[in-house]
């Protein structure tokens, strides 16, 4: 049996008879063991399912953040919570508005937005404060740097900000991003700086220390790229990444190398989000685990979730599968922080806060798909005869009752390019404790060209290093 590139990224193009890869729920590590023989480079890994960790309130988790080391404060639909590491939520009071939140901290408020509305909330004297002075019109984003919370003002050009280490906000204490005259969309502070993304460009402001206003434009800095959703600008591997528009057009994934944007979104991406109806309700959050860094981009409307792997450069698909009906949807969560020892996810649609576990396998008790549709197999057209195809990974990893006591992979292919499928065949991953299973099926038949997809359902663990093919072509 001879192996072939089985492992990879999601890649679908534009036309599948170029390229018709999947990766769901599955990312790509690389080997770091350096130099020697190895088994293989890379492997297909399972991502972390879902372990309830605090149900708080009625939901949707709106947003999250980590105040304390021992304190957290959550806005679980109408109402902001405080949370202790346990997991123990007390309610503190109204957080109006509905969506996503933005919230921002300076060592003892937490400034909260939400559109139209916001507030100021003291989590350990407990109280929440509207925001009523005239001053103030609203907001998408708020950030904390050098004492001042930094904040948009949604429908211009223009940010504010508040007094030093304070709550007050001065009608006179705003700018305006003036390098291009596109309304602003959002903002996002990385490195003591400010960056200020419009529809159309971006420009970085930095704080001069001027005692009329502290911010200034970095002249060198002004980037000619903006951003197509207000929810997308996110910190990663030490830089800034969001989802794009300019005058020539939207869909492009970047982040900043220094001062210029770096794309990182594939064409195969840009297809698919040029199939949405919207982009522009996109929402993103970063963590990382394991050593890898990912930033998840979820798109409400369209009910797609995507994954960047920043120390791949691959981008996977993220989904929850329905236990009413089987269907695959964007993934339960929205929103993130790092607390309490684990990376702490918010659900959209419920109140739960869930655990990210390597070692769990389910999504809250839902079985989470794990799909890899492999790149085309042909030679020069010719016909094809696969007497074998075997799957190197993990076996025996069956589970001592139950389902996944037993588990299966299931394999199906494709003929024509990706656009329609055989019928599955199962073979068994090994019950616990089979470490020399193999992982194989026998007698495919023929093609000119042909795409492999594995999928696995059960609940156990997924590491998959390779495959490998018996094949004869013809002469």
């Amino acid at each position: 049996m001879a192996l072939f590139p089985f492992v990879g990224g999601s890649y679908t193009a534009r036309s599948k008879t170029l390229d018709s890869q999947r990766c769901v729920n599955l990312y790509v590590e690389q080997s770091e063991a350096g130099p020697g023989p190895s088994k293989a480079a890379i492997a297909l890994i399972g991502t972390p399912g879902l372990v309830l960790w605090s149900a708080i309130g009625t939901g949707p988790i709106r947003g999250m953040l980590r105040f304390t080391a021992d304190l957290a404060l959550v806005v679980s639909g109408g109402t902001a919570y405080t949370v202790t590491t346990a997991g123990v939520a007390t309610a503190l009071g109204a957080i109006a508005g509905t969506g996503p939140v933005s919230m921002a901290s300076n060592g003892t408020l937490v400034m909260v937005v939400a559109g139209a509305v916001g507030a100021f909330v003291n989590p350990v004297a407990g109280t929440v404060t509207p925001i009523a002075d005239g001053d103030f019109t609203g907001a998408d984003a708020v950030y904390f740097i050098d004492g001042y919370f930094v904040f948009n003002k949604p429908g211009t050009g223009q940010f504010q900000i508040t007094q030093l280490y304070g709550s007050d906000i001065d009608g006179l204490d705003f700018a305006t991003a003036e390098g291009s005259p596109d309304k602003l969309v959002t903002l996002i502070v990385d490195h003591r700086e400010l960056w200020l993304l419009g529809e159309n460009s971006t420009e970085v402001w930095f704080n001069s220390g001027n005692p009329d206003f502290p911010f200034e434009r970095n002249q060198g800095a002004f980037i000619e790229v903006g951003c197509a959703a207000k929810y997308s600008p996110a910190k990663l591997d030490n830089t800034v990444v969001w989802l794009t528009a300019d005058d020539r057009g939207q869909g492009m994934v970047m982040r900043a190398a220094g001062y210029q944007p770096q794309r990182i979104s594939t064409h195969a991406l840009e297809f698919a989000l040029s199939t949405y109806s919207r982009i522009d309700d996109a929402v993103a959050y970063t963590y990382q685990q394991d050593g890898h860094a990912f930033y998840v981009l979820n798109f409400p409307t369209a009910n797609k979730t995507w994954a960047f792997d920043a120390s791949t450069g691959l981008w996977h698909e993220r989904a929850w599968r329905d236990p009413a009906d089987g269907s695959l949807n964007r993934h339960r969560t929205q929103s993130q922080m790092a607390y309490a020892n684990a990376v702490l996810v918010g659900d959209w649609e419920s109140g739960n806060v869930y655990r990210f576990s390597l070692d769990a396998y389910t999504d809250n008790g839902a079985l989470i798909p794990r799909v890899r549709a492999c790149s085309h197999i042909a030679a020069d057209l010719k016909r094809q005869y696969f007497s074998a195809f075997q799957v190197d990974m993990e076996a025996g990893v069956g589970l001592s009752t139950g389902q996944g006591s037993d588990p299966q992979a299931m394999l199906r292919w494709s003929d024509d390019g990706g656009f329609t499928w055989s019928n599955e065949l199962w073979a068994s991953i090994g019950r616990m404790g089979e470490r020399l299973r193999r992982v194989r099926w026998r007698r495919l038949g023929f093609a000119r060209d042909r795409v492999f997809e594995l999928t696995i359902t059960d609940p156990v663990k997924v590491a998959i290093v390779g495959a490998s093919i018996d094949v004869a072509v013809e002469s």
